[in-house]
């Protein structure tokens, strides 16, 4: 074996054999291809696919339609499909690992929030679950309480019946179960979700929390957006949001 490895070498012929990439690295490379959104994958794999590839934008395709559709798309939202874009970003967790992620979003806010999450990536500030809404069924409690950041459900906000940003695609909700809504009504204080309610007192330190001078705050104020945490009458922590343009 050693003297045909040998020959080989003198030959040139061994350095243009193709070399079989190990199971996990051909599993890493398989999860880019597909996008499998919260898949975990490797640096090396990142490399190999190249990084810009991890942060693009495209129109919805049938098959991404297909799993909107009487979910996060339902039969009333008066939002073309043509309006919106289907946003892939990496994203580290908070034990470091890199993720897949996806967002449907306003074609309007696509590339700010594609400038948004390379940074976030570039300072690996943690991002826990980034898949659509629609592997919930779009409902926003289940989304939240497995700690899933999203942006466009056709909704409506909280505790009333005016629309949601989220029904616009330029809203975004980012590690929700560690940044909950927090509302007094009648006399009580309602967290949304209830699960979150532990996180509520926000002098204390927990993976995942949002800060207004934080890289994720910063990044969206700097881009245009505003953060719930600065409304007065009730704290969306979770929450940003972007007008969107005038037509």
């Amino acid at each position: 074996m050693k003297t045909l490895r040998i020959l080989l070498l003198a030959s040139g012929l061994l350095a243009s054999l193709p070399i079989a990439l190990p199971a996990a690295a051909q599993e890493g490379d398989e999860a880019l291809r597909s996008w499998r959104a919260s898949a975990v994958v490797t640096a090396a794999d990142v490399e190999r696919f190249g990084i810009d590839a991890c942060f693009s934008i495209g129109e919805i395709d049938d098959a991404t339609f297909a799993r909107m559709q009487g979910r996060s798309y339902k039969a009333e939202c008066p939002l073309p499909r043509s309006d919106l874009r289907y946003v892939k970003v990496l994203h580290v967790d908070a034990e470091g690992r890199i993720r897949l992620g996806e967002l449907v979003c306003h074609r309007c806010v696509a590339r700010d929030l594609v400038e948004i999450f390379r940074r976030l990536y570039d300072v690996r500030y943690p991002i826990e679950r980034m898949v659509l809404i629609d592997d919930y069924d779009a409902d926003d409690g289940a989304s939240m309480r497995a700690d899933n950041s999203s942006a466009f459900n056709f909704r409506y906000i909280q505790h009333s019946r005016s629309l949601s940003k989220h029904s616009l695609g330029t809203a975004v909700d980012i590690n929700p179960l560690y940044n909950p809504y927090v509302r007094r009504v009648g006399g009580r204080t309602v967290v949304d979700p209830p699960e979150a309610a532990p996180y509520v007192d926000r002098t204390r330190d927990f993976p995942y929390k949002i800060e207004r001078d934080d890289p994720c705050c910063r990044e969206f104020l700097r881009h245009g957006f505003t953060w719930g945490g600065d409304w007065k009458s009730l704290k969306d922590y979770q929450h940003f949001e972007k007008a969107l343009p005038d037509r």
